[in-house]
């Protein structure tokens, strides 16, 4: 075994317990919340990443296995974007978008050879893409139908200029796809001088290589940053166009 590899013992698991108890402690001293709060997201957190671990050991053995596990993960993230949207009609669409941002990616991915077309390589990737993408549409889409609701006027006022419908509202959610982007573009531009993402950390923990690391790291970046681009134009384009709405709030 390689000797940076983190080792799962009793070492581990006690300093586990520790920072789990440390960590309800400050709740209790800072009236957070509940002391059980993060003792229960940590067990929730060991159960689901205990299951996970062995439903994707059977499952990256073979491709086709792999392939039902990311579409599961699919439908599960299209569904999450939906509801986390918050709106009153087309919240469906946000699986359109979703799959945008996948497509953008994946297979130019697995068509280069950049990603090995085997299991224990595709699904850590296509994951990660999956789930920065879900969380991109959704902070996007609730930005956009919150500045839309609060700015009404001025739509109403455009639309009253003979401006259509899309650009009206265009007009007041055109910063809103920045401002959804902008951690993971501030991640990429501040990677390895302040933090050391997840997935540099893993690679190197476990093959001892900081270029290997880093290659890696670069190439997952760089995807999220094509995949959410992606998804969140299309989400932007599905609210300009009223696709994606919330119903108008009533007086009284």
């Amino acid at each position: 075994m390689n000797g940076s590899q983190l080792v799962l013992g009793p070492v581990l698991v006690s300093v586990c317990v520790v920072m789990v108890l440390a960590s309800a402690a400050v709740y209790r001293v800072a009236a957070i919340g509940s002391v059980w709060t993060v003792p229960w997201a940590s067990l929730r957190g060991v159960v689901q990443l205990a299951a996970v671990a062995g439903v994707l050991v059977a499952a990256m053995a073979r491709l086709w296995s792999s392939a039902l596990v990311l579409a599961g993960m699919f439908v599960v993230a299209g569904v999450t974007a939906a509801k986390r949207i918050g709106a009153s009609r087309g919240a469906a669409w946000a699986v359109g978008a979703l799959a945008v941002g996948w497509v953008s990616v994946l297979p130019l991915l697995l068509v280069s050879g950049a990603v090995p077309l085997t299991g224990v390589a595709v699904v850590p990737i296509a994951a990660i893409v999956l789930g920065n993408a879900m969380t991109s549409i959704s902070v996007a889409a609730r930005l956009a139908l919150d500045a839309i609701a609060a700015r009404a006027g001025e739509v109403e006022a455009a639309l009253s200029l003979g401006m259509s419908q899309r650009d009206s509202r265009m007009g007041v959610i055109d910063q809103v796809a920045a401002t959804s982007l902008l951690p993971t573009v501030d991640s990429t531009r501040t990677v390895g001088l302040v933090t050391l993402p997840g997935a540099f950390v893993g690679v190197l923990l476990s093959t001892g290589s900081a270029a290997q690391a880093a290659a890696v790291q670069i190439l997952i970046l760089i995807a999220l940053l094509l995949s959410q681009t992606c998804a969140v134009a299309v989400t932007i384009e599905l609210i300009a166009r009223g696709i994606i709405g919330r119903a108008p709030r009533t007086a009284g």
